[in-house]
C-alpha cells in the first residue's frame, strides 16, 4: 500500500513530502506532510497552511480504532481576525473535515478531533509584526479498507480539507490544473 500511497498526486498548490512516520503508535505506518503557500512559491515566509497526514495499521486493529488503520492528522492555516473571533469556527473546522471524507465517497468509523482558534500578539522587539490568527485541526478517524485503492479517497479528502483550510477554491470536477504537483525529495 505504501507504493501505491507515493503515486497520489494532489492539486499543485499543495508540495507533499514524505516524512518519518511515529513508530511506537502502531505495527506499521507511513506519514506525509503538506504545504501551500501564497503564490505556491515554497517560501516559508509565505506559508499558509501545513499539516502531516499520518496512517497507522496494526493487524488485529486496537480496541478505541474500530479497525485495522487510523488516519490521524495535524494541519493548521492563518485565518483572518474576523474569522478567528468567530464562535462558530471550531464548529465549521470540524464540519469541513467531516464533509471532506464524504465528498471522495471516503468510508470511515471512529472519527474523533479537536478544532483550536489561536491567536498571537506580539511585544517588545517583535512589536513591528502583525498580529496573527489560526486555525488548527487534530482529527483522527478508522478508514474502512477493502482494497488498497480505498486509501486514495482518505488521501483525497485530507488534501480536500487542508485546501478549504488555506482559503483556497476548490477545483471543479472534471477540471484540471495545469501545472503539475510538486514533491519535496
Amino acid at each position: 500500500m505504501i507504493d501505491l500511497l507515493r503515486t497520489f498526486t494532489p492539486r499543485n498548490e499543495i508540495i507533499l513530502e514524505e516524512v518519518p512516520a511515529p513508530q511506537k503508535l502502531a505495527a506499521y505506518s507511513f506519514a506525509f506532510t503538506a504545504d501551500i503557500s501564497n503564490g505556491s512559491l515554497g517560501d516559508a515566509e509565505d506559508e499558509v497552511a501545513s499539516g502531516r497526514f499520518v496512517i497507522l495499521h496494526e493487524p488485529g486493529g486496537q480496541d478505541t480504532w474500530e479497525g485495522d488503520f487510523r488516519c490521524v492528522t495535524f494541519m493548521r492555516a492563518d485565518v483572518d481576525s474576523e474569522m478567528q473571533e468567530d464562535p462558530l469556527l471550531p464548529e465549521v473546522g470540524w464540519n469541513w473535515l467531516l464533509d471532506s471524507l464524504n465528498a471522495t465517497g471516503a468510508s470511515y468509523n471512529a472519527p474523533s478531533g479537536t478544532v483550536t482558534r489561536v491567536s498571537s500578539a506580539s511585544f517588545g522587539k517583535l512589536s513591528p509584526r502583525n498580529d496573527e490568527s489560526e486555525i488548527e485541526i487534530r482529527a483522527s478517524w478508522s478508514p474502512v479498507i477493502t482494497s488498497p485503492d480505498d486509501m486514495f479517497a482518505h488521501v483525497q479528502a485530507w488534501c480536500n480539507l487542508i485546501t478549504e483550510v488555506a482559503g483556497l477554491p476548490p477545483v471543479p470536477e472534471g477540471v484540471s490544473t495545469i501545472a503539475s504537483a510538486r514533491r519535496r525529495v
